[in-house]
């Protein structure tokens, strides 16, 4: 009795412990989301005050979204980018953590040095691949002109300006993955590794059965990771292109930026952001579930 007399105080004290946060947590994110949903389901603009109270067609930005061509063109290239990025980014991270998984001096820092372009504000890094990006200033187009290979400006070229933008992209955070795989690497018990050796195992091979086995989970974690981040590009986007030329890197964030701020269509852009949010959610449950099957 005196137990589950502790045991119930014990779970009160957690409780009323973690209240506190969960009072803030719902204060600055169930709040702030539930607000967006009620806005989505209104015609809200400045431009009309009473905009905000008018539920008569609470479905007509969601219509409008998915039957809107240029909304579909942004979801399409938010797609394209965060195939592009997200491959690339794992492709990179999993070389390098191969690469550096030894004990040396050299390799540490080495590692040190790849997590710098993950500590710098978005807004740094857009700056730096826009001085990158510009030709006449670009030590990267002088080095190609310099061997006979000279470049057109990539991010005013409707054909490179998404490619640009996910170079930039991976840049900014194939360190994540890279620490994360370089991790996962060095938790694989070293007598597996050895027995591996000792069956006379080519490095293939004790990739395929050894090191990836361990190496699947954390993939699973780190892609969703990176496909939920990969559409909060907007900076990138912003500073290089603006979205352009044209249309061509107005992603579904930048889309939803332009009609809320640019043409003051506020339940407009709620719809889109709700829209997002729930592709989010069910892109995490797919990966959720192949990321399982693969580890079963």
């Amino acid at each position: 009795m005196a137990v589950a007399t502790w045991q119930a105080q014990q779970r009160r004290a957690f409780v009323l412990g973690l209240m506190p946060a969960l009072l803030v947590l719902a204060a600055v994110t169930v709040g702030p989301a539930i607000y967006l949903l009620v806005t989505s389901l209104t015609p809200m603009t400045p431009l009309n005050p009473g905009s905000g109270l008018d539920f008569s067609n609470p479905l007509g930005n969601y219509r409008q979204a998915l039957f809107e061509s240029s909304f579909l063109h942004s979801v399409g290239l938010q797609v394209e980018l965060s195939a592009i990025t997200v491959g690339l980014q794992t492709l990179t991270g999993l070389g390098l953590a191969l690469l550096l998984n030894i004990n040396s001096r050299f390799a540490e820092a080495v590692r040190t040095g790849f997590l710098i372009p993950m500590v710098l504000p978005p807004i740094v890094v857009a700056i730096v691949w826009k001085i990158l990006y510009t030709p006449n200033i670009s030590p990267l187009y002088a080095v190609f002109s310099f061997i006979g290979l000279p470049l057109g400006s990539l991010i005013t070229e409707p054909a490179t300006a998404l490619p640009a933008i996910a170079v930039a992209d991976t840049w900014e955070w194939f360190p994540f993955t890279f620490l994360m795989l370089l991790s996962a690497l060095q938790m694989i018990p070293p007598e597996l590794l050895e027995a591996g050796c000792i069956d006379g195992a080519g490095a293939w091979q004790m990739f395929r059965h050894i090191r990836l086995p361990f190496l699947r989970p954390v993939l699973g974690v780190a892609v969703l990771f990176r496909l939920i981040d990969s559409i909060k590009a907007f900076p990138l986007i912003y500073v290089l292109t603006n979205g352009g030329p044209g249309q061509a890197t107005e992603v579904t964030n930048y889309y939803a930026f332009i009609q809320t701020f640019n043409f003051t269509y506020w339940g407009y852009g709620s719809a889109i952001a709700t829209l997002m949010v729930i592709g989010v959610f069910l892109l995490s449950l797919v990966v959720n579930r192949v990321s399982g099957r693969a580890d079963d």
